[in-house]
């Protein structure tokens, strides 16, 4: 064990360096295409609904917040929001009880042309397949953020949708490479829209 914490900060800053440079190549692709998307569809007024749950709120907050506020520049916001996984009232014997939590909001907000963003760090749980059941019945896009373990989340897009895969599996490598991804992400989509930036 490192008893030095200095040395041990550096070994940690360099872990997640060679993490990211690992799946840097592979996820240019991706994000091109998914800035597109995002480009084509707010361009038609069409609205961002972003999910993850634990650690992965974070960068579905985050891209959420720099939708609507800006990323590196002041502009007009788009309309981008972040679903909570709150479990619904009511009666707990109703059938509709053990429905993902993101079903109802996803149905009631969801437009067909709408994007869904959700992110996992890796072996989603029911309420994140359950998002996206209920986004392609709603005709959303839907872009995956996903990672090692997330077969199941992987089996339910299909050639039209847009998969990010980071396959790595260390949740905290994840969590990092998802937020890099999401600032790409928005630098990408003000490039498209306003032209080159500092």
């Amino acid at each position: 064990m490192n008893s030095d914490p200095q040395q041990q900060v550096i070994e940690l800053f360099h872990r997640s360096i060679e993490a990211k440079m690992s799946v840097g190549e592979e996820l240019s692709g991706p994000l091109a295409a998914a800035s597109d998307r995002l480009v084509a569809q707010l361009l038609l007024d069409n609205k961002v609904l972003t999910c993850g749950e634990g650690l992965s709120n974070a960068p579905a907050s985050t891209l959420s917040r720099c939708l609507t506020h800006g990323y590196t520049m002041e502009r007009p916001g788009f309309p981008a929001l972040t679903l909570q996984a709150e479990a619904a009232p009511g009666d707990l014997n109703d059938v509709d009880a053990h429905a993902s939590p993101y079903q109802q909001p996803i149905s009631a907000l969801g437009n067909e042309g709408d994007v869904l963003v959700l992110f996992s760090a890796g072996y989603a749980g029911f309420n994140l397949l359950g998002a996206i059941e209920a986004a392609k019945a709603r005709g959303l896009h839907v872009i995956a953020f996903t990672a090692t373990g997330d077969h199941a989340l992987s089996h339910l897009l299909d050639d039209n949708d847009i998969e990010l895969h980071v396959a790595i599996d260390d949740q905290y490598r994840i969590q990092e490479i998802h937020q890099l991804s999401v600032f790409c992400l928005c630098d990408l989509i003000e490039s498209q829209l306003f032209g080159e930036h500092t």
